[in-house]
């Protein structure tokens, strides 16, 4: 008689074999109904799997993150069944979830349209509502290929012949249609209600250009009506925000044809630029870091030295130059490496922290591109830490500290930090990963922070921490990063000597506080809607005269805070103030100066702030004040 323990610690003997749905209709009907998946022993299972020895036993429905992402999961299958249903000669590739969604790869003849996923919508609910039972069927590799050779999906196959040796291989039928997946999924289309398909893209087979060009096609699926609602909603939001589209309104950016994925900055995209430089320029130096700059293109020699070409070889952009081959740099460290090793470096000058604002390259697949958020050209805010094993600690700590106060600065509170484990492809004895590994840990732990560990996602020369903010529309970002590496300073025969007189490998940390420029400038205007804090935005006031007789005192006003160290512009076109207002208000002007004949006999401006928010009349001198304290605040 197998004894299963139920998360809250209660034990239950079972006399037979029992399914882990029917163990749920046993503990109550509410969750008999609710159950979309279980958990034994932590292993996800489906609802139709037999408990038959001991274990622990989690019943999982929508209201667990987990079961949410079996249901998400659930619905690229029921898309792929309405697909096969509409269209039966296409050929499917791979259905995963992603973040609050899912997508599926096809292969078909036709384009699909708008008014395409509206009817591939419909059929998906009309199949959903038929609370047809889903069954799992444990296969050989042998009975997979037959299925499947069948049924003329090549892709199917050629995932088959990539699955190791001794793997599970399960189909699942729903219906008519056989769809091949690890699992688990729901056992009835009856939890798959409340979904949404939302837009086409182009995807490469497996992410690679040299292969074909498939259509993606996502959706979203959530718990109920009501939070589906919440995050169209939510969607429609973020299309009013959208960067590129506020970048163009804004004048911030633009991107054109003959530079694919690389932005043309505009006067005022550039100042938000130059702000945020100077800003963790003034951070870093607090903070005993040297500013330094590499060239932008490297012999291929080095490149292969530090690992580059073994492991980021087709991101690399390649020229020539009298028979020798160079790489734009994708990124900055073997650069950084390559000054620390000029001279003999001793115990006392370490830690060295190297920082630069890198001008990077990357040849990413066109089909990646996404304004800002993916480009080929950015700017890092990268920094390269060498330090010994005791330092290793501190460096981490004090890291972390900035990252926090940074972010703050910038308007995000809410962060999200995960330790990312060694991988199984890695560099290293198990001794060094082991201490690199503990020191972070050790790290978070003093630091009283939450954070996540993922377990073989850190990167092959060492462990690591992000960071995740959480904008205004409840969307998370991974933006900083500091990563343990003790492999590429012994590539690149970085050396110091050590308190015994022993030359000895530092260790080199990685990191970066926002990613790239282009990516949180981006981040920003949609967290703000454009709206940008004072101190960011590329105008800060402009001064409005509301007839000609009050140009000059305009100008006065204008160049008065100008000298003083405001961006501000004034705007004496023959226009009606109303009209003034509006304009300025639509470009998100933080404060608006008007100036008539009751301002210019008081010497004063009659100010207003974003939000059609009247704070009166003032002097000069006090609105002075009040933009400083702004500034100086980070409001």
């Amino acid at each position: 008689m197998p004894q299963i323990t139920l998360p809250d610690k209660t034990k239950k003997r079972i006399k037979d074999p029992i399914t882990v749905e029917d163990l749920a209709k046993e503990i109550g009907p509410g969750l008999g109904k609710a159950v979309v998946a279980g958990k034994l022993d932590d292993i996800l299972v489906d609802a139709s799997e037999e408990i038959t020895e001991d274990c622990k036993v989690q019943i999982l429905t929508a209201e667990d993150a987990e079961g949410l992402e079996i249901i998400r999961h659930s619905c690229a299958h029921l898309l792929a069944h309405a697909l096969k249903q509409l269209f039966p000669k296409v050929k499917l590739a791979i259905g995963p979830v992603i973040d609050e969604g899912f997508y599926y790869d096809i292969l078909l003849d036709k384009s699909l349209s708008d008014k395409d996923l509206e009817s591939i919508e419909k059929r998906m609910m009309k199949l959903a509502k038929k609370k047809y039972q889903v069954i799992r069927e444990v296969v050989n590799r042998e009975r997979a290929k037959e299925v499947f050779k069948s049924r003329g999906e090549t892709y199917k196959l050629k995932i088959i012949d990539e699955i190791p040796t001794g793997e599970t291989i399960a189909l699942y039928h729903h219906e008519e249609y056989v769809d091949m997946c690890k699992g688990p999924h729901v056992t009835n289309t009856k939890h798959l209600s409340a979904f949404k398909l939302t837009r086409i893209s182009g995807a490469y087979w497996k992410g690679d250009s040299n292969n074909e060009m498939l259509q993606r096609i996502y959706g979203t699926a959530w718990k109920t009506k009501k939070e589906l609602d919440l995050y169209l909603k939510r969607l429609e939001e973020a299309e009013k925000r959208d960067h590129r589209k506020l970048g163009r309104s804004l004048e911030l950016f633009h991107f054109q044809e003959e530079a694919p994925g690389m932005p043309f900055w505009h006067p005022n995209g550039k100042t938000i630029f130059t702000q945020i430089e100077n800003y963790l320029r003034e951070q870093q130096l607090k903070r005993g870091y040297q500013e330094i700059h590499t060239p932008s293109i490297l012999d291929i020699s080095l490149w292969e030295k530090s690992g580059h070409t073994e492991k980021f070889n087709q991101g690399m952009f390649r020229t020539e130059s009298e028979s020798r081959e160079y790489a734009v740099k994708p990124m900055n460290c073997p650069g950084h490496v390559q000054i620390f090793n000029q001279g003999l470096k001793s115990y006392r000058d370490l830690p060295l922290r190297l920082c630069e604002f890198g001008s990077c390259t990357r040849d990413e697949p066109s089909g990646t591109l996404h304004g800002l958020m993916r480009v080929r050209s950015f700017t890092q805010d990268d920094a390269h830490i060498f330090c010994t094993h005791d330092q290793l600690a501190t460096e981490i700590s004090n890291f972390i500290d900035m990252v926090f106060y940074v972010y703050k600065d910038f308007g995000f509170e809410d962060i999200g930090v995960k330790m990312a484990t060694r991988p199984e492809m890695r560099v290293g004895n198990d001794k060094v990963w082991d201490e690199s590994e503990l020191a972070l840990e050790e790290v978070l732990n003093s630091k009283d922070l939450k954070w996540e560990r993922l377990e073989g996602e850190g990167a092959f020369y060492g462990p690591k921490v992000d960071f995740h903010l959480r904008d205004s529309l409840n969307r998370v970002w991974q933006c900083g990063t500091i990563q343990v590496d003790f492999s590429m300073p012994e590539r690149l025969g970085a050396k110091y000597v050590n308190e015994k007189g022993n030359r000895e490998t530092p260790i080199m940390l990685h990191r970066a506080t926002l990613g790239s420029f282009e990516r949180f400038i981006g981040i920003l205007i949609e967290h703000y809607a454009g709206a940008l804090p004072v101190w960011l935005s590329p105008v800060q006031a402009v001064v409005l005269n509301i007839t000609d007789k009050h140009s000059v005192y305009s100008k006065e006003v204008r160049d008065s805070l100008k000298k003083n160290g405001f961006r501000v512009k004034s705007d004496l076109r023959n226009e009606k103030i109303t009209y003034k207002v509006r304009d300025h208000s639509v470009h998100k002007v933080p404060y608006l100066l008007i100036v008539g004949d009751k301002e210019l006999e008081k010497n004063s401006v009659s100010v207003r702030a974003r939000g059609a928010k009247d704070l009166g009349s003032m002097s000069v001198k006090e609105f002075s004040s009040m933009l400083s304290k702004d500034i100086k605040n980070k409001n």
